[in-house]
């Protein structure tokens, strides 16, 4: 792992219903971020799709390997000679009425070097706000760390930012990254304290990339993508709309927390 300081971004995008339109404004903003020197660029969870309806995204899947949207991140990454995670891509499932909600990461050439399936589906009843993703997407079960020029990349998504057992099942890794689409509702309430704890706890670094804006279908996300230090502090973020968050990643940095505070070391139940 190279110890040299590079700079990591989050992409946070307000995306709709069309897979075209989205595409153009992902590549807008990679571009962005690229000539802001980044190395690594993640695009939030449904970057190429925020339907009007929860089975607009099962209409679009793709089969793995191959599709518009899997291209899309082949070409940018190798374009712009980043590594490059695909927010959520609508995989073909088991279920013909399913998708798997897959994050698929890419090297500086363009070749797809890991996929993670989302593992754990939101739902929440709230009376005037209810969301039930298990009706639309078929759940993983496979944990998924990708070795990379900056250390190893823990892969999460969204709501598996509520369960800390499957970060610390990750082992120690360099980075987490979160592409999400936190409702408004939960967002203001939990989405800050949650990333700083998993940045925290794990002395990691967090890259959060999020929806965040008010999307033709009436949904609203939250926001607030941000990059935490494995201290806990928040590098950047972007509150509201398209745009991207960007900071420095220093291994070395991170290697003297762990020497100064070796939690990770000190943990008895494993």
């Amino acid at each position: 792992m190279s110890q040299e300081i590079i700079k990591i971004a989050a992409i946070q995008m307000a995306s709709g219903p069309y897979v075209s339109a989205n595409l153009s404004e992902a590549a807008r903003l990679i571009e962005v971020a690229a000539k802001q020197g980044a190395k690594l660029v993640v695009l939030p969870e449904y970057f190429a799709i925020m339907g009007l309806k929860d089975t607009d995204k099962v209409a679009v899947q793709e089969v793995d390997g191959q599709g518009q949207i899997q291209d899309f991140l082949s070409s940018m990454a190798r374009t712009h000679e980043i590594w490059l995670v695909g927010g959520t891509v609508p995989l073909v499932s088991g279920n013909p009425k399913k998708v798997r909600n897959s994050c698929l990461v890419y090297n500086d050439a363009g070749e797809r070097v890991a996929r993670y399936d989302k593992i754990h589906l939101f739902g929440m009843n709230l009376g005037n706000e209810s969301y039930h993703e298990e009706n639309t997407i078929e759940a993983g079960d496979a944990i998924t760390v990708v070795e990379t020029p900056f250390g190893k990349i823990g892969l999460s998504v969204c709501y598996d930012l509520r369960f800390p057992e499957l970060y610390r099942a990750m082992g120690e890794v360099n980075i987490i990254v979160i592409p999400a689409a936190f409702t408004d509702t939960t967002g203001k309430a939990h989405w800050e304290p949650l990333i700083r704890a998993r940045a925290i706890e794990n002395l990691s670094y967090v890259v959060a990339s999020a929806q965040g804006g008010y999307h033709i279908s009436g949904r609203e996300t939250h926001g607030n993508s941000m990059i935490v230090d494995p201290w806990g502090t928040v590098l950047d973020r972007l509150p509201r709309g398209s745009g991207v968050v960007i900071a420095n990643y220093s291994p070395k940095y991170q290697e003297s927390m762990r020497n100064s505070l070796p939690a990770l070391k000190h943990r008895v139940i494993k």
